[in-house]
């Protein structure tokens, strides 16, 4: 396969850069896409608020930081959101303010939100649009209607398990559980995916991402393996069929892995949180 410009990788290093102002916003921040989401990792404390009038649903996050509380308002609803949760917030206007505390908020757009995904630092990777990448279809509209969703994560621990998968029509997020010893080298998990991308987003610790690229019969496009680290907070976004796997080097290692739209094989297999509030789709023929 030959690897176009828009398949390229994106190594957004936040730690690494200084935050920026951005509209609706009091407090600054990183934005970074992928094909069929936007990513926006905000550096907020109390006080500040984060405003949007959005056409769909967004996902928010609010790691676990302690003291860190927001208040979110949607349409007529308002809710409290503490530390280590997620937040589906439905279409329309919403306004997330700072309560207490000070540390990062997440907030995480499908590709339709136009206005937030112009502003990417990486907009330019996508002017070519990545033929490998299956373009965003909408999955059926939540049971009830949309509305404030509120999920605290530490209600959806599972023995043996790092997932914790949910997701909206359009996004699926997987905060997962915290590493508390570094990832062991003999136990990782290399895979790659046909026709979407990952985004791997660290909040917590340092990693190390390692990547390896389908060879194509023309030996002069094979590219080298590639072990990039990074620390937090970052996102990682990795291309269709490149074979990938992240490890954390130190602790705390918080990571959360992002796709758009969501993924058939983790809904068929009954790892979604939230799944009797989301409905799936009829499942497209050859569909696995």
């Amino acid at each position: 396969m030959t690897l176009l410009p828009s398949q390229q990788p994106t190594y957004a290093r936040h730690h690494a850069s200084a935050p920026r102002s951005l509209p609706g916003d009091t407090c600054p921040g990183w934005v970074t896409r992928g094909a069929n989401f936007v990513v926006v990792v905000s550096q907020a404390q109390a006080g500040d608020v984060l405003v949007r009038d959005n056409l769909d649903e967004y996902v928010l996050l609010v790691p676990e930081t302690p003291g860190l509380c927001v208040n979110i308002q949607a349409g007529r609803e308002t809710l409290k959101a503490e530390a280590d949760s997620l937040t589906i917030v439905p279409p329309g206007n919403s306004r997330v303010e700072v309560a207490t505390g000070a540390g990062l908020l997440v907030r995480i757009f499908s590709s339709d939100v136009t206005d937030v995904l112009m502003l990417a630092d990486n907009h330019a990777t996508y002017q070519v649009p990545n033929p490998d990448v299956s373009p965003l279809v909408a999955w059926p509209e939540p049971v009830g209607g949309y509305r404030l969703r509120h999920y605290p994560l530490a209600n959806y621990a599972s023995e043996g398990s790092q997932m914790r998968v949910f997701r909206s029509c359009k996004l699926m997020v997987n905060p997962l559980m915290k590493r508390t010893v570094p990832r062991d080298v003999r136990k990782l998990s290399p895979h790659s995916h046909d026709d979407f991308e990952q985004g791997s987003l660290a909040l917590s610790g340092t990693y190390v991402h390692h990547l390896r690229y389908p060879w194509g019969p023309d030996m002069t496009l094979w590219r080298e393996d590639e072990a990039q680290q990074m620390g937090s907070p970052s996102l990682l976004i990795v291309p269709p069929k490149v074979v990938h796997t992240s490890r954390n080097t130190d602790t705390p290692g918080v990571l959360v892995d992002i796709f758009a739209p969501p993924r058939w094989d983790f809904s068929k297999r009954g790892m979604v949180c939230n799944a009797e509030e989301y409905p799936m789709p009829l499942e497209p023929e050859g569909q696995t």
